[in-house]
Formats: C-alpha cells, sequence, structure tokens
C-alpha cells in the first residue's frame, strides 16, 4: 500500500458538509448536533469524576481549573500585559491571543478574569469539536465526523479542554482553518490561520498547512470547492494571497519579540530560558527509552505521556497510508516535527499534541463503520480513560498537565 499523500484536487461530496461559523446555512447546528452532544456529555463525565475526586482530596473544582499552572501566565498577562523588565522575560514565550480576549470580554462581562479566561475556553471547545466535526463530516459522513468529535473529547489528557489554558481556542482555529482550506474558502483559510499563529507556537502547523495548499492550488489555478464559473486567475490569486497570509499572525509575534529582545532570535532565547529549544528529537528517543523501557517505577503520567506519542506517530503513518488530503498531513506532520523535535521538558507534549484531531481520523473511520454496540463500548471506555485521567493529571501528578 503505497503511504504518498493523495493528489490534492476538489472531489465530490456524499453529504452536505456543516458550514463554517458565520456562514449563515440554517440546519448547521442541527446537522452537528449529535457532535456536540456527545462532545458534552464525554465532557461533563470528565468534569463530574473531576469534581468527586476534588471534593475527597479536599480541593475546589474552580481553583483546579481555572487558577494553575500556564493558566496564571495567562491571567497576568491579561491583567499587565508583557514584561517591561528585559532581565527577565519569560512571559514572551506565550502568545498574545487568548490573553488579549480575556482582557476584552473581562471588561464587558461580570466575573474575575480567571472565570473570564475560563468561559472562553469552554466556549472555544465547543466551537472545535463542531470544526472537527466538520472536517469528519466533509470527509467521510456525518457518523465519522460525530465519532470524530467524540474522540476528539476523550482523548487522554483532554481535561484541558475546558482550563483556562489554550488548546480549546487554538483547536478551534486549526480545525475551521483545514475545513475552509478543503472547501475552497481562501480568505477565511488565511484568517483563521492567522489567528491561529497568534494563539500558539504550533501556529506555525496551521500556517504551513494553509500556505502549502493554498501554493498548490495556485500552480494549478483551482481552489478545492469553488464553483467552476470562477476564472482560473482569480482562483489562483485567491490561493496565492492566502498561502501568503496565513503565516503573518506568527512571523508578527515572533518579529515582535525579536524587537523587544533586541536580537533576531528573541522569541527562541525566551524559550531556551525554559528549557525549549530544537535538538531533533535526541531528547525525546532518550526520555522515550527512559519512561518505556529502562525506569523500574516510572511515574504513571509521565509514561501515558510517552504512549500518547509513540501512538501519534503510528497513527501518522496511518493517515498517510489513508491518503489524507495534504492540509491535513501538512498541519500533524508540522505539529510532530515541533513536539517530537523539541528537547524541552515531556510533562505537557500529550497536550501540545491535543490539537492534532486529524490523527484520530483512521481510529473514526474504523469505529464509525463498526457494529454499533462495538462503537458504543469502544467510545464509552475511552471516556471513562479520559475521565479518570483527567482526574489523576491535575489532582494527582505533582507537575502541571
Amino acid at each position: 500500500m503505497s503511504v504518498s499523500p493523495a493528489p490534492y484536487v476538489p472531489t465530490p461530496r456524499t453529504s452536505a458538509p456543516a458550514p463554517a461559523p458565520g456562514a449563515g446555512r440554517r440546519g448547521a447546528l442541527r446537522h452537528a448536533a449529535p457532535a456536540l452532544l456527545g462532545f458534552l456529555a464525554v465532557r461533563i463525565l470528565g468534569l463530574a469524576v473531576l469534581a468527586h475526586w476534588a471534593h475527597g482530596k479536599g480541593h475546589g473544582l474552580w481553583p483546579v481549573l481555572a487558577r494553575t499552572w500556564d493558566s496564571l501566565w495567562y491571567l497576568d498577562i491579561a491583567a499587565h500585559g508583557y514584561a517591561a523588565d528585559p532581565s527577565y522575560p519569560r512571559n514572551l514565550a506565550f502568545f498574545p491571543l487568548f490573553p488579549g480576549l480575556v482582557r476584552v470580554f473581562s471588561t464587558v462581562l461580570p466575573g474575575s478574569r480567571a472565570s473570564v479566561a475560563l468561559g472562553v475556553a469552554v466556549v472555544c471547545s465547543l466551537v472545535a469539536a463542531w470544526g472537527v466535526f466538520a472536517v469528519g463530516d466533509r470527509l467521510h459522513g456525518r457518523r465519522t465526523g460525530t465519532v470524530l468529535a467524540v474522540l476528539w473529547a476523550a482523548s487522554p489528557v483532554a481535561a484541558v479542554q475546558w482550563m483556562g489554558y489554550t488548546e480549546s481556542l487554538f483547536t478551534a482555529l486549526a480545525a475551521w482553518a483545514l475545513y475552509a482550506v478543503l472547501d475552497g474558502r481562501w480568505a477565511w483559510a488565511a484568517g483563521l490561520a492567522a489567528a491561529a499563529g497568534l494563539t500558539r507556537p504550533t501556529g506555525l502547523a496551521v500556517a504551513a498547512a494553509v500556505s502549502a495548499a493554498g501554493l498548490l492550488a495556485a500552480r494549478r489555478g483551482a481552489g478545492p470547492g469553488e464553483p467552476a464559473r470562477h476564472e482560473p486567475a482569480r482562483r489562483a490569486t485567491r490561493a496565492l494571497v492566502a498561502a501568503l497570509t496565513a503565516p503573518l499572525g506568527w512571523l508578527g509575534y515572533v518579529g515582535w519579540v525579536a524587537l523587544v529582545r533586541g536580537r533576531w532570535d528573541g522569541y527562541f532565547e525566551v524559550q531556551r530560558r525554559w528549557g525549549n529549544q530544537w535538538d531533533g528529537g535526541a531528547v525525546t528517543l532518550r526520555e522515550l527509552k527512559r519512561y518505556l523501557v529502562h525506569s523500574q517505577a516510572p511515574y504513571l503520567f509521565l509514561s501515558v505521556v510517552s504512549v500518547v506519542l509513540l501512538l501519534s506517530a503510528g497513527l501518522y503513518l496511518c493517515c498517510l497510508a489513508d491518503r489524507q488530503p495534504l492540509p491535513l498531513l501538512v498541519f500533524t506532520g508540522v505539529l510532530l516535527l515541533v513536539v517530537l523535535g523539541s528537547g524541552g521538558v515531556w510533562f505537557p507534549r500529550a497536550r501540545f499534541l491535543l490539537p492534532g484531531f486529524p490523527l484520530l481520523l483512521p481510529l473514526a473511520v474504523a469505529i464509525a463503520r463498526a457494529r454499533r454496540h462495538v462503537a458504543a463500548l469502544v467510545l464509552a471506555g475511552a471516556a471513562l480513560s479520559s475521565a479518570w485521567l483527567g482526574g489523576y493529571m491535575l489532582l494527582v501528578w505533582a507537575g502541571a498537565p
């Protein structure tokens, strides 16, 4: 079986896909309702398990979700902006869109900034689940899209989706950017990719996906999903503009940090202060051996992270074998390259891969084709294991998720 990606050309739709937010088509929410309800069911189960676990340990649920670890950095940026002291620039490692949204909404909504941040994350998780469903629905039909959204909700570290973190916002932007590319909506794709580049360092993966697809479409003078009456030159121009615009968010923030730090590699210098730097995967190989082979009593959470990384790499090979569309392969490929090639800390790497939902497509297709009772058992098992791991990650594991 060939593992090369399929040529990126328009394909006929077998079902009507859910439109992007703002597209104004009736029935979009109704079409996505099973996926959104399934997503909510899984996350509410996880929240219930976490609340019960927290109560047993004498902890409050809200502080665990809204005021821990990285969420404190985002809240500080929302309240005070970036560090003015050039000798302590560590908060420059955090991209500005999420704290910026928290700051804006805090001026018009009641409650603390932490509550607003948590609310933004929850709302974005629903938008993300809708986008995940839309991609799966467009490629393989409504049932596969629904299963894909539920699988994303039942990821091992999915508890982060309802925390004051950026993963839900980033996944929402990435999912809808990929959907826009598949549907030939180049303006949407470019704008969402630029916004993703202002959200996380791995926004580079979204930009790469949109740029690669746009350049290829411009070369061929065709945009997937666009009406045939459009002139080829016009379609090619739109695709080319999108390809050039998509990286601007990421480049803009990294360039701004370079100006603030007074050196061209200012952002990467800040990352080195966090212990994060590119090493081509040397640390990844060493840590995988450490936690899965040599350690006599490895930490459970670190072993889970190690397994997630290995499974993600294996699923990417399945995505190649399934000949997924080029934008999805580029997005997950660059995401894996950044996460696996980093020499930084180990424990958050499963969280860094959480937005890589296309990696779950081979599983979603297989589950969707299985008998209903088999599919139900698999999804229920995934939901229960995710709920337990979420509680363990936030209340037993001593480090950040």
